[in-house]
Parts: C-alpha cells; structure tokens; sequence
C-alpha cells in the first residue's frame, strides 16, 4: 500500500500509522493516502509524457511528400513494406510503401531489407540526394530500424 508522504515534526516520515501530524489536522489517514496516490499518478503521467515525446511519431509518406520542406532536419518514422532495393558492401537505398505513397531510405549501418519486408525506419528528412548514379528528391536518411 502506499506510504504517507508528509512527515512528523522530527522529520521522519510518519508511514500512515496514525502519527501524522497532517492527518491528524485534516481528516485522518485516508486523506495523506489520498494525496500519496495523487503524487504518484502525476509523477507516472509526467514520465510517461516525457517518454512518448522523446519518440519521432509515425508520419504517412503521403504527408512527407506534399511538404517535403516542413519535415527536412526532422526525425520521422514511417513504416511499411520494401517494394525496392539496390546498394553494395551494407549501404544503399530502398523504397518502403506505406499505402498512402512510397519513399526512398538510406542505408548506411543497417543493411537492406530485401523485398517485400515489412518494417519501420526512423530517421532524418533529406532532400536532393545522390546513390549509385541516381539522384532522389526526397529521401529518409536512417537512424533507427525497428523491425
């Protein structure tokens, strides 16, 4: 269960045995359980925001592609599955179609998934980019596979 939060007059915490000063004051021990309960939900709340907002979201490749500009420097994820591939020595790009449109990744220390893969790749918006003799307008340098 959880523990008082307030603490007696020599500084101990008092542990909800009847000694807290508060409680005494206020309403009894039910209502410092109550505010030790609010203490930990909103520490879990706070947590659990900073952690989803540490976390590039899932962005459609439609969405990319209709303002490539608004995404570039930014780290996105998108996921789907690899419809195209070419590259040598671990390095290359491959082409991830999501349903909503297709975008080319770059490879540069994770491989090349081959076709048909389905995956999710997070990383950095580029634009005007050239591998192998081929230039792409738009294209996701990978930081991050999640498979």
């Amino acid at each position: 269960m959880f523990e008082c939060p307030h603490r007696t007059d020599a500084g101990h915490r008092c542990g909800g045995q009847g000694h807290c000063p508060r409680a005494l004051k206020h309403g009894g021990v039910e209502d410092c359980m109550r505010t030790a309960r609010r203490m930990l939900c909103a520490g879990l709340l706070a947590v659990g925001t900073l952690i989803l907002a540490a976390c590039p979201g899932r962005v459609a490749i439609n969405k990319i592609k209709i303002d490539p500009g608004r995404f570039v420097g930014r780290d996105v994820t998108i996921a789907g599955r690899v419809t195209n591939s070419f590259g040598a020595m671990g390095s290359g790009v491959f082409e991830v179609d999501d349903g909503t449109g297709s975008m080319w990744v770059f490879s540069d220390h994770y491989g090349i998934p081959g076709s048909d893969a389905r995956l999710a790749v997070t990383g950095r918006i580029e634009e005007g980019f050239t591998f192998g003799g081929r230039h792409f307008v738009v294209v996701l340098r990978e930081t991050e596979r999640r498979h």
